[in-house]
């Protein structure tokens, strides 16, 4: 029953967000480019500990890029502590990114797969945490 409110909260999200863009959009004149921002969704601002950090899922469980985002979160579950998520799961009680790969979340969200690739990737770049956050935040907060 959890996976299901879980993927509800990401179609929902997305459901809400569209209805309140619709809704301003009648109601008021052409918004600003600051006010075409979405918030933030949670995430730890500090590098938590590893051993405070449940475990995540086994990759073994998944498939395909599924496994492979199950893999990072294993690999460098700091990092995705310290992303938010963007199917705005934090209104049903996630913490982080790395709370999507507490369970089987992230196998049916798209938003949460396609961010720990792209942490992974930045990290191989060399960014550190902080930059990679920024990179995130500016790929899925804007419109």
């Amino acid at each position: 029953m959890c996976v299901i409110l879980f993927g509800s909260a990401c179609r929902q999200n997305g459901a809400s967000d569209a209805s309140h863009q619709h809704q301003a959009q009648k109601s008021e004149p052409a918004p600003t480019a600051t006010a075409m921002t979405r918030r933030v969704p949670a995430y730890f601002k500090e590098r938590p500990a590893a051993m405070d950090l449940p475990m995540t899922m086994p990759p073994q469980q998944f498939e395909g890029k599924v496994r492979q985002a199950y893999q990072v979160a294993k690999e460098i579950p700091q990092t995705l502590a310290q992303l938010p998520c963007f199917c705005y799961c934090d209104t049903v009680g996630h913490k982080s990114l790395h709370s999507c790969y507490e369970t089987d979340h992230s196998a049916g969200c798209t938003v949460c797969v396609d961010s720990a690739l792209l942490a992974s990737q930045l990290k191989k770049q060399g960014l550190g945490d902080e930059q990679i956050r920024e990179k995130l935040i500016a790929k899925y907060s804007g419109f």
